[in-house]
């Protein structure tokens, strides 16, 4: 009876149920769909964004819909002192953080580097390289004292090979797998695990961020394909906080079934777009 009380979600072993995960840039896309999906699993939830209108309704309906605690914080991942405030209220609330997903990063332009804009790249590497440290450095040091915790960095295919046009962004998601691998070396010895999901086509609010808004555009990368969705993301990374404490997942590469490589997606006749 025991072990069938145990199986959660979809008949598997839920050995996440009960635990406090923090997810940095929830108001939307990966991350709000990460929420969603943890929720649903019984992990309470620490969601962190810096859209205030989206952030505490959602945090409401969450908590209302899947029975867990839920706490909305605002903050900017890429202003340290904030984050550093961040940790002495977690410590006020009496919240130790069993999982931590480094969500928060965007792309800015697609330019050559010649071509780049350097506020587009500063935006880029203060957000995906540097908010994520900042976030690490953090919460990494309790987990590590209590020999127990999972940090989870949505990387990209762009961290695994580059394209035209994105060499500024493709290295900022190199660095987060460069990061990813360092700190797993580091972490040799502790129960504390560190994963990458690094999915490739997926239709979220990252065009449109990509391109300023601009969703006509943003459409088009999209167009005649059947992408990722941020539901699929975020069951990946369910599945990855979830194996048996003796499993570490490095990278999770994930692509749609129409995309094989960066350079190889296949579109119906009447697509188009830019890759």
């Amino acid at each position: 009876m025991l072990a069938l009380f145990q199986r959660g979600y979809h008949g598997f072993m839920n050995r996440i149920r009960g635990q406090t995960a923090v997810i940095t840039g929830a108001t939307a896309g990966i991350g709000e769909a990460c929420a969603r999906t943890l929720g649903e699993a019984g992990v309470h939830l620490v969601l962190i964004g810096r859209r205030t209108h989206r952030l505490a309704p959602l945090a409401a309906e969450i908590e209302v819909e899947s029975g867990i605690r839920v706490l909305p914080y605002e903050l900017d991942v890429r202003d340290r002192p904030g984050v550093n405030h961040f940790i002495e209220w977690l410590d006020d609330e009496g919240l130790n953080i069993d999982i931590l997903v480094n969500n928060a990063g965007l792309a800015r332009g697609l330019d050559a580097v010649h071509d780049g804009s350097h506020d587009d790249w500063d935006e880029m590497i203060d957000t995906n390289i540097k908010g994520l440290l900042n976030m690490t450095r953090a919460i990494l040091p309790g987990m590590i004292a209590r020999d127990s915790g999972h940090v989870v960095n949505i990387g990209s295919i762009a961290g695994h090979w580059v394209y035209p046009n994105g060499g500024v962004y493709c290295a900022t998601k190199y660095a987060v797998r460069a990061l990813t691998e360092g700190a797993n070396v580091d972490l040799v010895g502790t129960n504390v695990r560190m994963s990458s999901v690094d999915p490739g086509l997926a239709e979220t609010e990252f065009s449109v961020v990509r391109f300023r808004g601009d969703e006509d555009r943003a459409r088009g990368v999209y167009e005649g394909t059947r992408p990722l969705m941020a539901e699929d993301i975020a069951d990946a990374v369910r599945y990855v906080v979830n194996t048996a404490p003796h499993v570490n997942v490095l990278h999770l590469v994930m692509m749609p079934t129409v995309q094989r490589s960066p350079y190889v997606l296949a579109r119906e006749p009447s697509g188009g777009g830019e890759d």
